[in-house]
């Protein structure tokens, strides 16, 4: 199967070497690698420069946007840099971090899960983070989840979303948005990705509604944005999340602010969202 990657990278000196060297190092090589380097001014464009004047299937694509490192827009827009320099001879397309280091079998085993079956959408493995000597599981990773960092999409899938939307909860919708088209989602636990940069060690602090305005441009409705906002808040280990969260909630739905997903979509979400809940709380009490 074709395999094309594309990393946006933003400042990403100390880890963009590990990332594609464990991606040269594949036992089934991408077709193709695409790194965004989105207004980086440390050593990140000199690195990628090496990479790809050894490695030809590695090219480099020089972006401007703002320096904050706002999550969910910025990233996707860098992402459709990199995708718009692509052909469409491809099988697989996939939105990595320039943080991760891949074990060497990730893309082959990612491969063999979409030969396997044709009914899946989107694969991936499991994130872990380094704490003192040892790696651990990521705390938002989870079995029903891929994340945001290591994303794998089947072409007719990611097609039949229309993409990824440039908004705070895109990892989010893509999963929904396959499910609502009958699409299946896979995470392979035994597939350990290291994530050298935890998930929003970065992010600005201007960001910090735009979490509880994502549940509201989903169509949660009130209730699954609460639910949502406390589990978040809990694995993050900052409950004064929660506030922020239903602050951004409420100001999205005062200001009108526009969905991200159709009615029909949106309450196919919320079904599938209650139903979750509902079978958690079950087997709990079991």
């Amino acid at each position: 199967m074709n395999i094309y990657i594309v990393i946006p990278a933003h400042n990403e000196e100390r880890y963009i070497s590990q990332t594609l060297a464990s991606l040269v190092s594949q036992t089934l090589l991408p077709k193709k690698i695409v790194v965004v380097n989105d207004h980086s001014t440390d050593q990140t464009a000199k690195i990628i420069q090496q990479f790809s004047e050894q490695y030809r299937f590695i090219t480099q694509v020089k972006t401007v946007s703002t320096q904050d490192h706002m999550p969910g827009s910025k990233v996707i827009h860098a992402f459709y840099q990199g995708f718009a320099t692509l052909d469409e001879h491809y099988d697989i397309i996939c939105k990595f971090d320039a943080d991760l280091i891949f074990p060497s079998n990730y893309l082959e085993q990612i491969a063999k899960h979409f030969k396997h079956n044709p009914k899946l959408g989107m694969a991936g493995g499991f994130c872990y983070i380094k704490n003192k000597d040892t790696w651990i599981l990521e705390n938002l990773t989870r079995k029903d989840h891929i994340r945001g960092a290591l994303k794998a999409y089947r072409k007719a899938c990611f097609k039949t979303i229309n993409g990824l939307k440039p908004a705070m909860g895109w990892d989010t919708i893509d999963e929904l948005l396959a499910q609502y088209h009958h699409w299946q989602i896979k995470t392979d636990e035994s597939l350990h990705v290291k994530h050298l940069k935890p998930t929003g060690n970065t992010y600005n602090s201007k960001a910090k509604y735009q979490q509880g305005e994502a549940f509201y441009r989903m169509r949660y409705g009130f209730w699954l944005t609460l639910i949502a906002s406390v589990k978040l808040a809990v694995l993050k280990k900052r409950l004064h999340l929660l506030f922020d969260y239903m602050h951004g909630f409420f100001k999205a739905k005062k200001s009108k602010r526009s969905f991200l997903v159709s009615q029909q979509e949106g309450k196919f979400i919320r079904k599938l969202r209650w139903n979750t809940i509902v079978a958690l709380l079950f087997n709990y009490k079991r």
